[in-house]
């Protein structure tokens, strides 16, 4: 069969299309035929041997995929045929690849395999961080406390998603927008940004042009009560700044290459949090907890509520010239690779 291999760390050239064998299931996995694979810049962090933990060569990369289960392994459930998606590890870079059946579900309905390919890890991704982890109240919710000990305000609380265009963005912005919320966003060009607000950005703003934490305080006065920052550096220092009172960070990736850092007088004085989120690490130590979103999340796509961005798809031999896409922050929504 087809699939990207590593053989050592670097950049987009390091992904090469090989023959290998195909893999077999062992007891509580499917052989699932790849029919689409989302790409992640974890996937690029991993290539460039950036990622905290991240598989050493040879491996081939890949951390979610929808497809058809070719076969399943001793106790499972699933049967061959069966639409599923998932996050699968690694080696979704491939024609098929071997997956933990328990973290696979069914493909929502009416959603084909290349927008399914965009749901595991960018919708618990900002599910996750907007409601589980972030405390974000959906404004039905009245006026019961939030996680951060507040009323949500009457009109919905105030967030701020940066990269409102990429993959996790256009679904924070999405559910953010669902739940009530006012949602403020980043992004570098006018077609991002203009693609933000078709998604219910209510104030867009390009980072390149402006300051955002300056835009934010020229909007309100009272600050944001929530931020999604996946950016790291002096993003998510400014991102701090721009806190009400009890508001809070949730930080989950560092894209620019730089860690975040804050002085603790600056989050007790305003009483701020800042959150942490590692959807592999969460996935593995509080389960219930990242899942339970998907129920909400299969509603929404069943109703039309939420939809997955398809920014752009590759041929799998084409993943280097997909992962350099990404790095030279051409993409919008998900970039998938099609075997």
């Amino acid at each position: 069969m087809k699939a990207i291999r590593i053989e050592a760390f670097g950049d987009s050239g390091a992904l090469e299309p090989r023959e290998v064998e195909r893999p077999e299931p062992g007891s509580g996995e499917v052989l699932l035929e790849v029919r689409a694979a989302g790409i992640n810049f974890a996937d690029v962090m991993q290539r460039r041997g950036e990622y905290p933990g991240g598989p050493q060569p040879p491996f081939t990369p890949g951390m979610e995929a929808a497809g058809v289960v070719e076969e399943a392994g001793d106790g499972v459930d699933l049967e061959a045929g069966d639409r599923v998606v998932g996050m699968i590890g690694q080696g979704g870079y491939a024609e098929y690849a071997v997956a933990d059946a328990g973290a696979l579900f069914p493909v929502p309905e009416g959603m084909g395999f290349e927008e399914a390919a965009g749901f595991p890890v960018q919708y618990l991704t900002a599910h996750n961080c907007l409601f589980e982890w972030g405390g974000l109240e959906r404004e039905a919710q009245g006026a019961s406390e939030n996680a951060s000990g507040q009323s949500p305000r009457a009109d919905g609380e105030r967030v701020l998603i940066h990269a409102a265009a990429g993959g996790v963005g256009t679904a924070a912005v999405q559910l953010a927008s669902r739940a009530g919320a006012e949602v403020f966003g980043t992004a570098s060009t006018p077609e991002k940004l203009d693609l933000a607000a078709e998604l219910g950005c209510d104030h867009p703003i390009n980072y390149t042009e402006t300051e955002f934490a300056e835009e934010v305080d020229e909007i309100t006065d009272e600050g944001l009560d929530l931020v999604l920052d996946g950016v790291g550096g002096e993003s998510f220092e400014r991102s701090v700044e721009t806190l009400a009172p009890f508001g809070r960070v949730v930080t989950y990736g560092v894209a620019s290459g730089e860690p975040g850092v804050v002085e603790t007088p600056e989050l007790f004085f305003g009483n701020h949090s800042v959150i942490g989120y590692h959807l592999g690490r969460a996935s593995q130590q509080a389960p219930e907890r990242v899942f339970s979103a998907v129920e909400d999340l299969t509603e929404g796509f069943s109703s039309g509520e939420l939809g997955v961005v398809v920014g752009e798809t590759f041929d799998l031999e084409e993943a280097a010239d997909a992962h350099a896409f990404i790095e030279n922050r051409e993409s919008s929504g998900k970039v998938v690779l099609i075997p």
